[in-house]
């Protein structure tokens, strides 16, 4: 490995490492050993592809391999279960078992995301998004004026939709 790419890489770790770990232990429901396991994954795929090193979305990427490392994990252990002949995978049961898989991970990501918001923008995101509040509703309830929640929620989502950009959730 050239000097260059080393230090990349140790800057990388440096940089990403932790809230990979974090993001890991909870796409793995809390096990440590798997969240480790997915977090060296992530970096070996990274030094293979030395191009995202020094890339600006790196931390997106990162996350998004995670996620991906743990999809793909959960499926293995369902193809090594037994299968009857009649409800092959992707069909039936199966396909939702995999939807609700993805679905899984996305709500954990969003959790996530949420959490990362000032106490104020997640409330209004929580009212009107969760809640089915009116902004009106929502208003009334958080005791501001509508605009303060129009405004509230228009910088909400924007730095939702960033946090979930930095995850590496596109969908």
């Amino acid at each position: 490995m050239p000097d260059g790419q080393a230090e990349l890489m140790r800057r990388l770790h440096d940089d990403h490492a932790a809230a990979l770990w974090w993001y890991a232990l909870r796409l793995t429901g809390g096990d440590r050993a798997r969240a480790e396991d997915v977090v060296q994954e992530t970096m070996l795929r990274a030094w293979r592809h030395p191009e995202v090193l020094d890339a600006d979305s790196a931390r997106s990427w990162l996350f998004t391999v995670a996620k991906r490392i743990v999809i793909d994990e959960w499926r293995t252990v369902r193809a090594r279960s037994e299968v009857p002949v009649a409800e092959l995978p992707g069909t039936g049961r199966y396909a939702v078992a995999d939807d609700e898989a993805e679905r899984s991970m996305l709500v954990f990501s969003i959790a996530e995301a949420l959490e990362r918001l000032s106490p104020a923008h997640r409330e209004v995101v929580v009212e009107c998004h969760y809640r089915g509040h009116s902004v009106a509703e929502a208003a009334h309830r958080i005791g501001v004026p509508e605009g303060t929640v129009k405004s509230r929620l228009h910088y909400a989502l924007r730095a939702l939709r960033l946090a979930l950009e930095e995850m590496g959730v596109t969908e």
